[in-house]
């Protein structure tokens, strides 16, 4: 997605986002990727974070990969990226099954050890 605007409020986005020259955002933003030539005021949340020569940025970051080009600003502060709790949910009785599964896989892993000692 392109922001050629302004934007005040949340955008949550699956893939990329880019805020050029012209385009401004005010508020929360999650998304895989954000490239930022623009203004950002706010939090974001991405994998990966560039803000190029003419973008600023200010508020918190929450990224492993944060660039910014010699020219770009950014005000605020930044913290490692959030890890996210995925819970699997699975019918009783294939719950009990893997469980079953992984026992004795690590009981086979353990004799393997065993023998090679």
């Amino acid at each position: 997605m392109q922001v050629d605007g302004n934007i005040d409020g949340t955008l949550k986005l699956e893939k990329g986002l880019i805020v050029s020259r012209s385009g401004s955002i005010k508020g929360e933003i999650w998304a895989d990727k954000i490239i930022v030539n623009g203004e950002i005021e706010g939090v974001c949340r991405a994998n990966a974070i560039e803000i190029l020569d003419k973008g600023v940025v200010s508020g918190s970051i929450y990224c492993d990969n944060l660039s910014i080009d010699r020219g770009g600003k950014f005000f605020g502060t930044t913290f490692p990226a959030e890890t996210q709790h995925v819970v699997e949910f699975t019918p009783k009785g294939k719950a009990e099954d893997k469980m079953v599964k992984d026992k004795n896989e690590s009981k086979a892993e353990q004799q393997k050890l065993k023998k090679a000692q």
